[in-house]
């Protein structure tokens, strides 16, 4: 597997009694499980690296997940936070990754869980583990055969999910490990549970250039209105917010601010619901009115492409706030 550019800072001695983030490995080794002494808790498929629970301190579920969500490796999973690389949708027109299926390969790949890191929160005395980071790892050795044929080329990809007090961070590290110079996009595609879809609004997009891609042809931009993005029909829509990554992009329900979502390298935002006639055509969308419970709201660097010569890293992130 490649180096991490940044490795873990050490560990500070811990008092014996503090309690201890708890990470487990289950269901034949193909996931991982970690929770915080607070009660928070993530589950990760190594099948995609797959982030298919997110809960709060009381147990609340913040991400969404179709009933009919395959997690046993035959498909890429419906809902979570399903990993996106080397191409966004797909890209008949760019030789390199014309092959590939939608999406590329990171999310139908099994993955390599390279271990864990703890933080402590230094203005709670005793309190214990603050966050929890699960370290993933993927190279051409995990890959198919067939996804190798479709993309051969050297690389490197270190995935690093982080759990802490109300807050989820997932960041990737890409190295070209060759000599040859490739390209790619990624995209962490996190679907949002919410109570009412017509009660949501999203704020951060505002006067932004966005593709919609339910146009037909796809015109090449257009500028949102001033106002929030409400869903109230079939959206599928790249955004480069006009604030860029370090202004937060806030899902809203009834008025009430529920999460929060700032970026770091990582220039567009795509938002997605499938609604009822999407929902209906989506074979592993269940239930067919979960459309009403779920928006897609995607941290990615999917416009244009991102170029690595042999030898270079790139990394981008983003830190998603429950508010």
């Amino acid at each position: 597997m490649v180096d991490r550019p940044k490795k873990p800072s050490a560990l500070s001695a811990t008092p014996g009694l503090a309690p201890q983030a708890q990470v487990t490995i289950s269901h034949s080794n193909n996931r991982v499980s970690a929770v915080l002494p607070t009660g928070e808790s993530i589950e990760v498929l190594l099948f995609g690296a797959t982030i298919i629970s997110w809960k709060d301190a009381k147990g609340g579920e913040k991400l969404w997940v179709s009933g009919k969500a395959k997690t046993d490796g035959t498909k890429a999973v419906r809902g979570g936070v399903p990993v996106v690389f080397p191409v966004f949708g797909t890209a008949p027109d760019h030789a390199a990754t014309s092959k590939l299926p939608q999406h590329g390969f990171a999310r139908t790949s099994r993955w390599e869980f390279l271990g864990k890191s703890t933080s402590e929160s230094s203005s709670i005395s005793g309190s214990g583990d603050d966050s929890v980071k699960l370290d993933f790892g993927l190279s051409p050795s995990n890959l198919s055969e067939g996804s190798r044929k479709a993309w051969p080329f050297e690389f490197g990809l270190i995935y690093s999910v982080t759990l802490g007090r109300g807050i989820l961070s997932t960041s990737m590290v890409v190295r070209n490990e060759g000599d040859e110079a490739w390209e790619f996009q990624t995209l962490m595609h996190t679907y949002f549970r919410v109570a009412d879809i017509a009660k949501v609004e999203i704020t951060g997009l505002e006067s932004s250039q966005y593709l919609d891609k339910l146009t037909t042809p796809i015109p090449s931009t257009a500028t949102s209105p001033s106002a929030s993005l409400k869903i109230a029909a079939q959206t599928d829509r790249v955004y480069s917010p006009a604030g860029g990554p370090e202004v937060p992009v806030v899902i809203k329900e009834g008025g009430k601010e529920t999460f929060s979502i700032v970026r770091d390298n990582l220039n567009e935002i795509v938002v997605w619901n499938p609604w009822e006639a999407g929902a209906k055509a989506t074979a592993d969308f269940e239930p067919k009115d979960g459309y009403k419970e779920m928006v897609c709201v995607e941290a990615g660097a999917v416009k244009g492409w991102v170029k690595l010569e042999g030898g270079e890293s790139w990394e981008g992130g983003q830190v998603v706030t429950a508010l």
